[in-house]
């Protein structure tokens, strides 16, 4: 085997986003992208040169070549040992716990999480660092710098690594290691999640419901729900990952996961189910006739923390994202611990998690985590679930009905205007920041404006600022109308806006949450002028 030096260009679309860069297969496909972002990562981090890297994927379409190129760049760039996840597989907050657990640089993580999959879908890859979370913006920057100026990268001449089989070869001076995926992760949830309570509620007859969507969940969920918990052998669903995601949408919302929430309203429905998406990090929580929204899911956690092991002592503080309804604000209020406010993105989680300020955060795209990693954990919060279910001893929708009534009911919806020109989602934005100073103490489309600004944020860890994270405008009765151009997608733009109303009037609580909300986004649609800039009379996703 030899060490190969190969002559390449910069390509220019090469900045990675809040979750590393996301491109569609075919544009990975092209001969020295990957090698490139790769090379442009080992630049970027020298301590890779004799240092342990982690790597591993959500296993959809591509994920295999890639990874025997990566390992093939990670020798010829002096790494000194890979841990990889057995034919190539990890979730994502399974390759933070390892990172974590064996002192890492940091981890080459493989997937676009909930994006589609398949040779026409989607491809990702980020790098998260030495704590287990995303890289932050200074790395993400130097990634993205090193690519531009790259004119060589590095490979060995090797043959493919046996992935299927656990144990340590040698790949020139790198060591590399195929373990368990799933060992070291459900070891450690079971420190964390009291799984004799859950086992003793499954025994009383309850049934559970969980659905993989065909990604790398699976394997995870059949391990920790059926054989250590004792759950109904098919309880998991879909459960073998697959590289297309079998042409479904990997994404746990109620929209892509419609069968789920059929059954769950219907007749013979389970008492409890989850979904998660494509690498594992996201999940819907639902209950019998009951879905129970990301914010509130987020909420109800933190009230109820102590009955979980993990949070016995209780938090020091909890975190959302901006866009998150406020109503895990109002749990931290009551309780008196502190709750922060950051920017989307889970690596803003991260300085926090890492002074001990909070002990569990979410967003509202269905990412529910805590400090026993650095990544969002779907397979973890369904478990955190099971455990409340345990102890309070009562069905989901009527612990979120006693929770509504304690706290005041927070209305919530996202409204996603998919696939949009770049320009036109940019032209709602401007028109807003136009509007901004303007607006307070106004009445606007009916409406009295009490606050609206482009959210910048402070961290309060080292004091990295983080400017124009969307746009938030609130009114007098609480509601807010929350605007963002995502960063997650791969065609043209995606403009998501966010909706919420409080409730304090249980007689109110009962409402279908758009009807609710129906007077805010007739608001939000006007005061951005959606429709004059993008040609579209409604939301392609609502959620």
């Amino acid at each position: 085997m030899a060490v190969l030096r190969f002559a390449t260009t910069p390509f220019l679309d090469q900045k990675p986003g809040t979750s590393g860069l996301r491109k569609k297969v075919t544009t990975f496909s092209q001969p020295h992208y990957l090698e490139n972002f790769v090379q442009a990562i080992f630049n970027a981090v020298p301590a890779l040169k004799g240092g342990l890297l982690v790597v591993g994927g959500d296993g959809r379409y591509f994920n295999d070549g890639a990874i025997q190129t990566l390992l093939r760049m990670a020798a010829a760039n002096g790494v000194g040992k890979v841990i990889v996840g057995r034919h190539g597989l990890l979730s994502t907050p399974a390759a933070s716990l390892l990172i974590r657990r064996h002192g890492a640089v940091g981890g080459i993580i493989l997937s676009a999480s909930h994006n589609p999959g398949g040779p026409e879908g989607d491809f990702g890859i980020k790098f998260n660092a030495a704590n287990g979370g995303p890289a932050p913006e200074r790395l993400t920057e130097a990634m993205h710098a090193a690519s531009q100026v790259l004119q060589c990268f590095y490979c060995c001449d090797n043959q493919d690594i046996d992935l299927g089989s656990l144990g340590r070869s040698q790949l020139e001076t790198m060591q590399v290691e195929v373990i368990d995926p799933v060992a070291d992760y459900a070891g450690l949830m079971q420190t964390l999640v009291d799984f004799d309570a859950i086992r003793d509620w499954l025994r009383a007859g309850h049934r559970v419901r969980l659905d993989a969507l065909h990604a790398v969940g699976g394997p995870y969920a059949v391990k920790l729900f059926e054989d250590l918990l004792g759950a109904t052998l098919g309880s998991v669903r879909n459960a073998a990952p697959q590289a297309d995601f079998a042409g479904e949408h990997p994404d746990p919302n109620p929209v892509h996961c419609a069968g789920l929430v059929a059954h769950m309203m219907g007749a013979g429905a389970a008492d409890f189910a989850a979904a998660f998406d494509g690498d594992a990090d996201r999940n819907m929580i639902l209950g019998r006739g009951c879905v129970v929204t990301p914010s509130d899911s987020l909420a109800i956690l933190a009230a109820n923390a102590r009955t979980l092991p993990q949070f016995r002592d209780g938090l020091p503080g909890v975190a959302r994202s901006m866009p998150t309804s406020r109503a895990v604000d109002a749990v931290a209020a009551r309780l008196g611990f502190d709750c922060y406010e950051t920017p989307t993105g889970w690596k803003y989680f991260g300085n926090l998690l890492d002074a001990g300020r909070i002990a569990l955060c979410g967003e509202e795209s269905y990412g529910t985590g805590a400090s026993h990693v650095r990544e969002k954990d779907g397979i973890w919060a369904a478990l955190a679930w099971l455990n409340l279910l345990a102890v309070r001893r009562q069905p989901v929708a009527e612990i979120v009905r006693e929770h509504w009534a304690s706290y005041g009911r927070h209305c919530y919806s996202r409204h996603d205007y998919e696939g949009l020109p770049l320009a036109a989602g940019e032209a709602v934005m401007a028109t807003l920041r136009g509007k901004l100073a303007a607006l307070p103490g106004q009445m606007v489309h009916g409406l009295q404006v009490s606050l609206a600004d482009d959210f910048s944020y402070t961290d309060p860890v080292d004091g990295t600022v983080s400017g124009q994270q969307g746009i938030r405008v609130a009114l007098a009765d609480g509601s807010r109308a929350v605007f963002r151009l995502s960063g997650t997608g791969t065609e043209g733009a995606t403009l998501r806006v966010y909706l919420e109303r409080y409730l304090a009037d249980v007689a109110q609580h009962a409402q279908p949450a758009q009807a609710a909300l129906a007077e805010v986004a007739r608001f939000a649609a006007q005061l951005g002028e959606i429709e004059a800039h993008t040609g579209r009379v409604r939301a392609d996703v609502v959620t």
